[in-house]
């Protein structure tokens, strides 16, 4: 039945949200805005602000804080109240002395180690909110020295790891934002990482002109002299004089086959490409991404055997200091929540206290609508292709953006290798926000290959009849990526770089009955060629929706998320016991196996 307004009435009666009877007093700390979610901060504020906004519904007293992108020409640091959001008072640090994101702060140690009026703003901050549980997701545009100087007003605070930052100022342990970065070499490496992030005081006072434009001129009009101001900058620093960034091509096109019409008879094309004539310019041309080797985990993990000491914890300068007091902020958290096991041994590796570290699955809103939708479709027992009578191309899915870390350009090296039988029997879907030009230029004589642009959290739900098979093509030690685990609430098999945190819930056909992936060395085109050919020739069967369910139990629900961390505050306050939920997953093998690597 449905309602004046088209939308259908259902009958049936849905659960509410439980609500606590002892409401906690929660700070929830980082550096975007909650109420922007994926839109500033990508996947870590989607997590944060998806977990405020639950913990909020379950009754408790949950405040935002957020640092390090505002700033004013009036000097001072101070908190302002910015929205509520969900029921979540929502405030701001203007001013502050470290700049957020990490990539403009870069050039900022020290004051990222200690900045002592920032601090002791927050606290006070935190004492007239009446704060009694302290959750931070990010401390990027803050200094390393808050955790201590808030355990030491017998608040707890719990710390969640979304990336590598408090160990890496790069944030994803990826050197030049292309090679992996297993040796900082007591921080000589860092000095060179990151060569066009900006001094603190430009960015500053870029930061606080750009916002007195938008008091004193309003946003849009303030948009408009930012954006003008940028281009032309831009022009002056690279010297284009006719390029741009539109996909307009001024070049004859250098179809050879314009003069057949439709005339196919001849039959000459059987590799089926289709030339546009376009060509890459010079400031087209992506940076070379490292290739890592298949075990790089395992190297990354390793101890050293050799008389100079341990290599992740030598100490040669103030990248060296910052690496060490990131580390030693986290042994002053109460616990440290890292949503993969491989991030959690990766900062045990470099310091971190182990009992100190527990591994906290992620759940999202998102998640449960993707995974109930594959679970009520009609195909989630069906698998969606037949390598004996294809009747359709397998479609495969990248999602993510034109960053070099999510590896795009591996993915757009792999197609043109594969051969024209197996190409010709694919389709890709590629939905990646940022610049993709000079990818598609790449990829623009296959006909197989179709851009969509970025997307977003209704896009995603939608898509889950577009494609088969999700690719994750990722250069660098990947946490618990959002879009891994969409794939999978989705009953999508996934092909990833083995990098990171993936390797914990991805099953090799080659060592299970029941499993719902393949991955291949990072950064490596061929690797994933293969992958690819294997899946459209039917060496590897492609499961169905549910078989992918069965074979990955570690999935969590968006309430047992919001749940668990609960508990957690709860546990450090005293309230209640908990069963730490780290004890009920099935231990998870993340060894190589160098015979079945080798072989393929």
């Amino acid at each position: 039945m449905s309602s004046p307004n088209g939308h259908i009435s259902h009958q049936d009666a849905r659960p509410t949200w439980p609500r606590t009877d002892t409401p906690l007093r929660i700070a929830i700390l980082g550096w975007a805005r909650l109420s922007m979610q994926v839109r500033e901060g990508s996947g870590y504020n989607l997590s944060a602000s998806e977990l405020a906004s639950g913990l909020s519904m379950s009754g408790h007293t949950v405040v935002g804080l957020s640092c390090g992108m505002r700033y004013s020409p009036i000097p001072g640091i101070r908190i302002r109240h910015l929205e509520t959001w969900r029921n979540i008072e929502c405030y701001d640090i203007i001013n502050s002395p470290c700049h957020s994101p990490a990539a403009m702060n870069f050039r900022n140690m020290p004051r990222e180690l200690h900045s002592p009026t920032l601090t002791q703003r927050i606290i006070r901050w935190l004492d007239e909110h009446r704060i009694q549980i302290v959750h931070i997701h990010s401390l990027e545009g803050y200094s390393l020295d808050l955790i201590s100087a808030i355990r030491a007003t017998d608040r707890h605070v719990v710390c969640t790891l979304h990336n590598y930052w408090f160990v890496c100022p790069q944030v994803d342990l990826l050197w030049n934002e292309t090679h992996v970065c297993d040796n900082y070499e007591g921080g000589d490496r860092c000095v060179n990482c990151l060569p066009r992030s900006p001094s603190y005081a430009k960015q500053r006072f870029k930061r606080a002109a750009g916002r007195a434009l938008d008091r004193v001129l309003g946003p849009n009009p303030a948009n408009i002299i930012r954006g003008t101001a940028y281009s032309l900058a831009d022009r002056v620093r690279n010297k284009h004089s006719k390029d741009t960034e539109l996909a307009g091509n001024d070049e004859p096109l250098a179809d050879p086959e314009l003069a057949l019409g439709f005339n196919v008879a001849r039959n000459t094309n059987r590799d089926v490409i289709i030339q546009h004539g376009l060509a890459l310019h010079s400031h087209e041309q992506t940076p070379e991404l490292g290739v890592a080797p298949i075990d790089q985990n395992e190297r990354m993990l390793a101890p050293d055997n050799n008389s100079n000491g341990d290599r992740h914890l030598v100490v040669l300068n103030e990248y060296g200091k910052r690496r060490h007091a990131g580390a030693d902020a986290l042994n002053h958290a109460s616990l440290v929540t890292p949503p993969s096991r491989f991030v959690a041994d990766v900062h045990a590796r470099m310091g971190v206290d182990k009992d100190k570290l527990r591994v906290v699955r992620l759940g999202q809103p998102h998640f449960d609508q993707i995974n109930r939708h594959a679970r009520r479709h009609r195909l989630y027992e069906h698998r969606p292709w037949d390598a004996s009578h294809p009747d359709r191309p397998l479609r495969f899915g990248f999602f993510g953006t034109t960053r070099n870390n999510k590896g795009l350009d591996v993915l757009v090296r792999a197609i043109p290798l594969l051969s024209p039988e197996v190409r010709q029997k694919c389709q890709f879907l590629i939905r990646a926000s940022g610049w993709d030009w000079p990818f598609r230029k790449r990829l623009s004589v296959y006909p197989e290959v179709q851009f969509a642009g970025g997307y977003d959290m209704l896009q995603l739900i939608a898509a889950w009849g577009e494609y088969d098979i999700g690719v994750l093509s990722h250069v660098w030690f990947e946490n618990s990526p959002l879009v891994l685990l969409e794939h999978l609430h989705a009953g999508k098999f996934v092909i990833s770089s083995r990098l990171g945190g993936p390797v914990e819930w991805l099953k090799e056909p080659e060592h299970h009955a029941h499993y719902n992936g393949l991955m291949f060395a990072g950064g490596d085109p061929h690797g994933l060629a293969q992958c690819i050919t294997r899946c459209v020739t039917g060496d590897v069967v492609v499961p169905s929706p549910k078989e992918i369910h069965d074979a990955t139990p570690i999935l969590q629900s968006y309430p047992d998320h919001v749940r668990e961390v609960e508990s957690i505050y709860r546990e450090f306050l005293g309230d209640m016991p908990v069963k730490h939920t780290n004890a009920q997953h099935p231990e998870i093998e993340v060894k190589a196996d160098h015979s079945v690597l080798q072989a393929q």
